[in-house]
Formats: C-alpha cells, sequence, structure tokens
C-alpha cells in the first residue's frame, strides 16, 4: 500500500521503522508482512477477491505475532497495540 505498517495511534501519522529501535530482522518481517496488505481485495474490480476474508484473517494472525514481537524489542521504550485489519468484511458486507 505504500507505506511502513506502523501509525501513531495520537496523532495518525505513519512511522518510519528506520527510526523505531527494531531489530533488523523485525524490521524485514514487518516490511514483508505490511507490503502484503489488501491483496485480499481485487482493486481493479473494488471487490474482494476470492478466500478474501481468510486472507485478511491470515494477515490479522501473523499481524498480531509481530505486534508480540515488537512489545517485546521496544518494551518500556513504546506502547505496541495491533489494530487488526476489517476491510474484507466491509466489502463482504457491501455486496449483502
Amino acid at each position: 500500500m505504500g507505506a511502513d505498517p506502523i501509525w501513531c495511534s495520537q496523532c495518525g501519522h505513519n512511522l518510519d521503522l528506520a527510526n523505531i529501535p527494531l531489530s533488523k530482522k523485525l524490521r524485514t518481517e514487518l516490511l514483508r508482512w505490511g507490503s502484503g496488505y489488501g491483496k485480499w481485495i481485487d482493486w481493479d474490480k473494488d471487490e474482494l477477491a476470492r478466500g478474501g476474508i481468510e486472507m485478511e484473517d491470515e494477515h490479522n494472525n501473523q499481524g498480531a505475532k509481530l505486534t508480540e514481537k515488537a512489545k517485546r524489542e521496544l518494551s518500556g521504550q513504546y506502547r505496541v497495540k495491533f489494530s487488526p485489519s476489517t476491510i474484507a468484511r466491509s466489502y463482504a458486507n457491501n455486496k449483502r
């Protein structure tokens, strides 16, 4: 989607992972995970892709695991909270 996968919950700005004291391995995992955001949407047709809800659920599961890793690495420095994606269900509900 073109943004790093961490956002400030207070101001809403996208945070540059390079400025957050994470291990290189976790930073790479987060970037790879974030680049998969929205693969459950067929953007050309503006509709949910086949198996989209399951793809989004898997993305959210991976995101929750990465959040736990980030919490461990950033303990005492930052508060970290995961916000799961719900766009697939929005698309599914709009079809009804």
